[in-house]
């Protein structure tokens, strides 16, 4: 009989997309977090092979994307785009990996689990397919202190305005707001004329951008592709994995999404209705219980959450509680995340990590 030493007894953690945005910021986590993993592989983009990278304290070296780079892997974290997710996951199953995925490419899967580590851990057992999906960055900003509060009142209608950073379309969206502010700034006659801040960045800029209108001092309320009936994929999906996660299929969901010009933490505005009545101090109370959630709410003190202040942050934070003035069973919650850390790389670990307990039990 061969022994296995520590090191070798844990399991073997793959990061598929480890040099994109949200990929660097998943080997912070992982260097942050307990180490629970032996060996790491990394593997990335064509140009990317062959970089050394630190994660863990450990040096390594960057691995192209191939069937036998999942060889004696036992969970793989993809956070790439959704068809080379779509391709690789299955392939990483088959050589055995358990997949933690962070596109879309499987959360609307029945047989695939939609999990937030701290609302439904217990679905990590619950993948038929080996594959576990990662809800999206605006779900991911709301769900811990929805999930406090619902298990307190149940929670039965939700109507939510999100406000996405450009980070959420990647390092190409951070590039294009960073651009666009610099081709706007010291202009301060510009937005004062229909269409002004549009002319101005075309004079400057390419037309090549991930927004469909100019970000800088502009909102945008649009985020993904058109669905039926004029609503956005982004809103229908912030309505269906709501509903998946809390396990509320009847879930009554409104949602705007909206970009704004931050670079990295999304808010919301959250209208949520319970079963029973709800007092603001209860609320509260709540969510400072909840490990994951950060209270910061003194309107006297002008003490509220602003991505600019909680970027970098793993927590959820909330502020502004208000109890509805005409609805005795609604609270209104200004929420905000980080969406590259907690709204992504941070949940995808926490899940890993759960998996990785649950196949010690298992062996």
């Amino acid at each position: 009989m061969i022994s296995r030493s520590p090191q070798q007894a844990r399991p073997t953690l793959a990061v598929v997309g480890a040099t994109g945005a949200v990929g660097s910021v998943m080997l912070r986590v992982l260097s942050h977090r307990a180490d629970v993993w032996g060996e790491i592989r990394l593997v990335g983009s064509p140009r990317s092979v062959g970089r050394t990278l630190t994660v863990c304290g450990r040096d390594v070296v960057v691995q192209e994307l191939t069937d036998d780079v999942f060889d004696g892997v036992d969970v793989a974290l993809f956070h790439v785009p959704e068809d080379v997710a779509a391709q690789w996951a299955p392939i990483a199953v088959d050589r055995g990996a358990v997949v933690v995925d962070s596109s879309s490419a499987f959360r609307t899967a029945p047989d695939v689990p939609l999990v937030a580590a701290a609302v439904n851990p217990a679905q990590v057992r619950n993948r038929p397919r080996g594959i576990i999906a990662n809800p999206a960055c605006a779900t991911l900003t709301m769900i811990d202190a929805l999930g406090a509060l619902h298990s307190g009142w149940e929670l039965t209608e939700l109507v939510v305005s999100t406000y996405h950073a450009a980070s959420s379309v990647g390092q190409a969206g951070i590039e294009r707001l960073h651009d666009e502010l610099e081709a706007v700034a010291g202009q301060r006659g510009l937005g004062q004329q229909a269409s002004d801040i549009r002319a101005a960045l075309s004079d400057r800029l390419d037309e090549e951008s991930p927004f469909v209108a100019p970000l800088a001092l502009n909102v945008v309320p649009w985020i993904g592709w058109p669905v039926e009936d004029g609503w956005t994929s982004e809103e229908l999906s912030v309505r269906h994995e709501a509903r998946r996660v809390l396990g509320l299929p009847d879930l009554k969901v409104s949602a705007t999404c909206v970009r704004v010009p931050v670079v990295t933490g999304h808010s919301m505005a959250v209208h949520a209705t319970f079963a029973r009545p709800i007092k603001v101090a209860d609320a509260r109370q709540a969510l400072v219980e909840a490990p994951s959630v950060v209270v910061l709410d003194e309107p006297d003190q002008r003490e509220f959450p602003t991505p600019a202040d909680i970027v970098g942050s793993d927590p959820t934070f909330v502020g502004r509680m208000r109890q509805s003035l005409d609805f005795p069973h609604t609270i209104e919650l200004f929420i905000c995340s980080d969406n590259l850390r907690k709204g992504a790389a941070l949940n995808t670990v926490q899940v890993a990590e759960l998996v990785a307990k649950d196949l010690a039990v298992v062996r």
